[in-house]
């Protein structure tokens, strides 16, 4: 059985079974989430975006600042692509 994680996670079941995989919390927390939430579809919604290495280094960067990526200034194309995978 799932742990209560209170308001914070949507749908405990699945973000408890990401965790298991090995996936970080925050990602877990975001998939769970987006599940639970009617006006989001992962799943339907999910390869459409332009593979990273076809995006410009801004772009990448914009993306990296979006989700919070420490020393993204500093950072290569790719390793702007290297920490956004690994986020």
């Amino acid at each position: 059985m799932a742990k209560d994680h209170g308001n914070q996670i949507k749908n405990d079941d699945t973000y408890e079974a990401l965790r298991d995989e090995g996936y970080s919390k925050e990602k877990s927390a975001r998939i769970a989430n987006a599940q639970a939430n009617s006006q989001q579809t992962p799943s339907k919604d999910g390869g459409k975006a332009n593979k990273y290495e076809e995006r410009t280094k801004d772009e990448l960067y914009q993306k990296a600042k979006e989700v919070g990526i420490e020393g993204r200034s500093t950072m290569s194309k790719d390793e702007l692509i290297d920490a956004l995978r690994n986020h």
